[in-house]
């Protein structure tokens, strides 16, 4: 496995303008996937009363629909061999096409295959991102560019989450929110041409990587030395997943069966959490380079534990918005987190196809199948729990994956990618 040359970090040199420019494009890329995601979270009691669909129908489309998110494997591998930009461009391009049909559906089955491919192209896009991120910025800032890409799709879910009472209030009700996701494709299609290839992909021989790519198997990663670190992160990303890809997700359906709250209580309670919490989701990736990534988990995680509690046991107003601002913060800020250490802790010609390894194929096996255990849960037909008992019992997982962290990953803070992903 052949790197590039280590880029010194001592002293701190100032962004170039490209840089400057590049993560300025990433952002407001990511934004759009920010956007996207949170809009099924927004509108699924909305889906499930316009489409007549259960509340164990709606788990089973969540998890039809995230299932996605796994697919999206056999498109970002492909990173390693097409370089990040060309990925980076498709994935734009696609994720803005079927977003935009989704609004466009004429039933759910249709709904829920456009929102299956959109996810194909929004983790692309998300985790493609993640790689410009580590590969283009230097070591000591690396943390803050991840937090700060991360913070804008944080950002797209607060403004989606804004805008969608609003919206729902129009003629075309919940197919407008999915409509605006044209926006990327008019905002990115003059920036995208200025977008360069990462010079670490442009370092490695092409006719070698064009060779070695060509008939590898999807299995490839378990033949390296870097299978159990990439299983250890898998192992976190699942834990993780299950937990906060859940926790916001169906809140909107606890706080209006059992709350007993308005739909605009909902969204006024999620709003203010989102926009508190905001400024401390985009410090989250500064956080990890000031305390390291292992101090800086264990802040993040263990916030991201009492938010979720809270959330789904408190009643008081003051209480409920002060769990959601920490949960909200939480459920942001575990990604700069687990993108950090997935883009550090391999080398170049394996990283797009390791992270999507333990993020897609592995990690999101929590995050496709941890919403039917929920609704299985949750359903009075079934286990008959509630919403509240149910996810308090599944905020126990972010621990056990904190305990990877701290015990078994190393501490990548300041150091050089070709440092970090040495065994």
């Amino acid at each position: 496995m052949t790197e590039t040359p280590a880029t010194p970090t001592q002293g701190k040199v100032p962004l170039s303008p490209y840089q400057k420019k590049l993560l300025f494009f990433l952002s407001i890329a990511t934004f759009f996937e920010g956007f996207d995601f949170m809009a099924l979270s927004q509108l699924l009691p909305e889906l499930r009363s316009s489409m007549n669909i259960s509340v164990m129908g709606g788990t089973a489309m969540v998890a039809f629909i995230n299932f996605g998110t796994m697919i999206a494997y056999l498109l970002i591998r492909r990173a390693d061999t097409w370089g990040r930009r060309k990925m980076l461009m498709v994935t734009i391009l696609g994720y803005t096409l079927f977003t935009m049909m989704s609004g466009l559906a004429l039933n759910v089955y249709m709904f829920a295959v456009c929102q299956f491919a959109a996810r194909i192209f929004l983790i692309g896009e998300w985790l493609v991102s993640m790689i410009y991120a580590a590969e283009e910025f230097p070591a000591d800032r690396r943390g803050m560019v991840i937090g700060v890409i991360q913070g804008f799709s944080s950002l797209g879910a607060v403004v989606c989450a804004g805008l969608a009472p609003l919206l729902l209030k129009t003629a075309l009700g919940w197919r407008l929110i999915y409509l605006v996701g044209v926006i990327p494709l008019l905002l990115l299609a003059f920036a995208r041409r200025n977008i360069r290839e990462t010079e670490r992909f442009e370092h490695q021989d092409p006719n070698e990587i064009k060779e070695e790519k060509k008939n590898e198997s999807l299995f490839a990663i378990f033949k390296t030395p870097y299978r159990n670190r990439m299983l250890l992160l898998a192992a976190v990303w699942c834990l993780t997943y299950a937990c906060t890809n859940n926790a916001i997700t169906f809140w909107k359906e606890y706080a209006i069966a059992d709350l007993k709250l308005t739909k605009g209580q909902v969204g006024l309670t999620i709003t203010i959490g989102a926009i508190v919490s905001m400024p401390l989701v985009f410090f989250a990736g500064k956080l990890l380079d000031i305390m390291g990534r292992k101090m800086g988990a264990t802040l993040i995680y263990l916030t991201t534990v009492v938010g979720v509690v809270g959330v789904y046991t408190m009643s008081g107003k003051a209480l409920l918005i002060g769990s959601m601002i920490l949960a909200i913060f939480g459920v942001s800020a575990v990604l700069p987190v687990m993108n950090a250490f997935s883009t550090e802790l391999f080398p170049t010609d394996i990283r797009a196809s390791a992270f999507s390894w333990a993020n897609n194929l592995l990690g999101r096996l929590g995050y496709v199948f941890a919403p039917l255990a929920i609704g299985y849960a949750a359903d009075p037909r079934f286990l008959g729990f509630g919403w509240g008992k149910t996810m308090s019992l599944i905020a126990i997982l972010p621990l056990i994956a904190l305990g990877i962290i701290v015990f078994f990953l190393p501490e990548t803070k300041g150091r050089s990618l070709e440092e970090t992903s040495a065994l």
